[in-house]
């Protein structure tokens, strides 16, 4: 049974790592759950991820409930009609402007006049996203964190024409997800990645310049600062490249001190995004 403070019927576009930990924080939670991906593959792709992560939940005991009822709930497929009967739908696609737009009034054309639109964007401006559609005012940032269902936080990022009856309703979601809502005013990197970012570039800067080792800038904030995860180690598990996206979008919105340094550029540039590729700050081959 879904919970009244969750939308019964919630969509995700994109099945990636994100999008399918946003399909499972709210499967495990009663929603019925639809994932459009761009091609078959991609949808099978997607549903094993999803589908993988509910078992885990299960296994672990983090949940109650049956796998098969459970996954009855989950739909997949590759086409953007299929969103019309949904009251929530979250984007989860790249950190790309022009991909966003595209997506973001994709779906809108397809939703309901009173259906909610929200982007999983970690850095771009929601005012900038909501001036692109039409309803703006039933339009807001989700911001996920990876891995989505060990992270305890939902950043709720409110436009200038976000209602209030949405600011409210989406302090519910992440209530009923089990997660904690900070809620923040449109602004470059908003709290999170502005934070995290700017802690994570100046680690680079050290690793450049010879100060310390990966391992050892990690352990000062992990040990000395408590900090569950060192800033060079989260770099790479949320991606080199994403990073290097946020830093250059923030450089242009807030300034220099958010430039990335050389030795970012220069690993991204040789593939070395982190988790995913196998390298990053640190050798993730085993």
């Amino acid at each position: 049974m879904t919970n009244p403070n969750l939308p019964s019927t919630v969509g995700v576009l994109g099945g990636g790592r994100m999008g399918a930990g946003i399909a499972h924080a709210f499967l495990i939670k009663g929603a019925n759950v639809l994932v459009v991906e761009r091609d078959e593959a991609s949808a099978e792709a997607a549903r094993e991820r999803v589908e993988a992560a509910a078992a885990r939940s299960i296994e672990r005991g983090a949940v109650d409930g049956n796998l098969d009822e459970m996954v009855s709930r989950l739909n997949i497929t590759v086409d953007y009609d299929d969103f019309k009967d949904r009251r929530l739908v979250v984007e989860a696609v790249p950190e790309d402007w022009d991909l966003k737009i595209t997506s973001l009034r994709g779906i809108e054309e397809r939703l309901a006049d009173d259906a909610y639109l929200a982007s999983n964007t970690s850095s771009l401006s929601v005012n900038g996203l909501a001036r692109e559609l039409k309803r703006p005012q039933n339009f807001l940032g989700l911001h996920f964190f990876n891995p989505v269902p060990a992270s305890t936080l939902i950043e709720v990022v409110l436009g200038e024409r976000t209602s209030p009856d949405l600011a409210a309703a989406a302090k519910r979601w992440v209530d009923a997800l089990g997660k904690t809502a900070v809620v923040v005013n449109d602004a470059p990197g908003f709290a999170s990645s502005r934070l995290g970012v700017a802690i994570a570039l100046e680690a680079m800067r050290m690793v450049e310049e010879g100060v310390a080792s990966p391992a050892d800038i990690d352990n000062a904030m992990v040990l000395g600062y408590k900090h569950p995860t060192g800033p060079l180690r989260t770099t790479d598990i949320v991606g080199l490249d994403v990073r290097l996206g946020i830093a250059e979008y923030l450089q242009s919105t807030l300034g220099e001190r958010f430039a990335p340094p050389q030795i970012l550029k220069d690993k991204v540039a040789r593939g070395e995004l982190g988790r995913k590729t196998g390298k990053g700050f640190f050798d993730w081959a085993e």
